[in-house]
């Protein structure tokens, strides 16, 4: 096996501290060495089996602290037997898939590494590659985790349903490409709080048939900022909260995104109570967003944007244009409010404007730049 095949299907965890619960499924009783050379994987599999067949009210599947395991790339499917499923994973490794489980708790302590480096240079030609998925799991938590330096992508949820995520780091660095912290696709109740979020894409990216996500407490940078938005076809994102994020040296901050060709609504958004230290493009929304600039052709449709409030967020911007409204001439913006937002500029001498491209609204409180509706 070449280099680059051993890249791709290996990973390494190293654990922390365990909890000890009863009826738990220990790695090292299904045949894992734990010492960084032999390939574990297997004994993975089979804890994972055994935890989710189990009959006891709260299983738990143990990686016990001090070993280093090398594993592939692992799916945990579901459904599991319990609803109360435990997952101790202290430990740094790279592309967990959890499949179809409910009611699943994470916790820990220890660092879940992706190794990504040896992808960033080839990042273009890899499919998209996440540290942890989320396919289809219902009342899931998970906290006290840290991530870093995913191949792309660190965390994703994709077709789940009440989801807390708490006291979460995960870090690569801001030049790495398309190392998103936590992506959310077609969810809803989501809570994301109190996490830490530096990469080089989106700190948290929410993409098509999303509803009902509360992101709170969140520090972000570097990396690109909050983002809503989709590639095209039809888009149905709504009742999304944005509030208590840290923007710091970020390439945005609260951003809206969508492409020319898209269809759909994005509507009752609110960004509260934001702080940006640095950011290039503080507020923005783009509705010519194109994967090469000025690339794109002008086409008559487009995503609605409509019930979108910016309030009270404070801070200094790196660009000119602060306040960015580029709306769809085919399916302008409607009621846009800006509220109480104060930005200034980041650099000595600079001057901070607002630009409005059929984006229709009202302004509230005291707006620094003045509003351009």
């Amino acid at each position: 096996m070449d280099l680059s095949a051993i890249l791709y299907f290996l990973c390494l965890i190293s654990t922390a501290s365990i909890r000890i619960n009863a009826d738990e499924f220990n790695v090292l009783d299904f045949g894992a060495a734990g010492d960084g050379n032999a390939d574990d994987s297997m004994a993975f599999i089979k804890a994972w089996n055994n935890t989710c067949s189990a009959t006891a009210k709260s299983p738990t599947m143990v990686i016990p602290k001090g070993k280093t395991f090398l594993v592939r790339p692992i799916t945990f499917a579901g459904p599991c037997k319990s609803s109360d499923i435990t997952i101790m994973e202290d430990d740094k490794s790279k592309w967990f898939e959890i499949q179809g489980v409910d009611s699943l708790q994470i916790d820990g302590s220890g660092t879940i590494d992706g190794r990504g480096k040896a992808w960033w240079d080839i990042s273009c030609k890899i499919n998209k590659k996440e540290v942890l998925k989320f396919d289809r799991c219902n009342n899931l938590r998970m906290n006290n985790m840290n991530f870093i330096n995913s191949p792309q992508t660190h965390v994703t949820l994709m077709g789940c349903n009440g989801v807390e995520f708490g006291f979460l780091s995960i870090q690569a660095p801001g030049t790495s490409p398309n190392t998103d912290g936590i992506h959310i696709q077609a969810s809803s109740n989501v809570y994301i709080h109190n996490a830490h979020i530096s990469d080089g894409d989106d700190c948290i990216s929410i993409g098509d048939n999303t509803s009902n996500i509360n992101i709170t407490q969140v520090d972000c940078g570097p990396g690109h900022g909050v983002s809503l938005g989709k590639d095209g076809g039809e888009v149905h994102v709504e009742n999304i909260t944005v509030s208590n994020i840290n923007f710091k040296g970020t390439t945005n901050g609260a951003r809206i995104k969508t492409w020319q060709v898209g269809k759909g609504t994005v509507k009752h958004i609110v960004f509260s109570n934001l702080n940006f230290t640095d950011v290039e493009n503080p507020i923005i929304i783009d509705q010519h967003y194109c994967d090469v600039a000025d690339s794109c052709k002008e086409t008559d449709t487009g995503v609605h944007i409509d019930d979108v409030l910016y309030a009270q967020s404070f801070g200094t911007s790196k660009t000119e244009v602060a306040i960015n409204l580029n709306c769809s001439s085919s399916s302008p913006c409607t009621n846009i409010i800006v509220d109480t937002i104060q930005l200034k500029p980041a650099n000595p001498g600079q001057r901070v404007i607002s630009s409005c491209n059929n984006a229709n609204g009202q302004s509230k409180g005291t707006d620094q730049p003045k509003c351009c509706f």
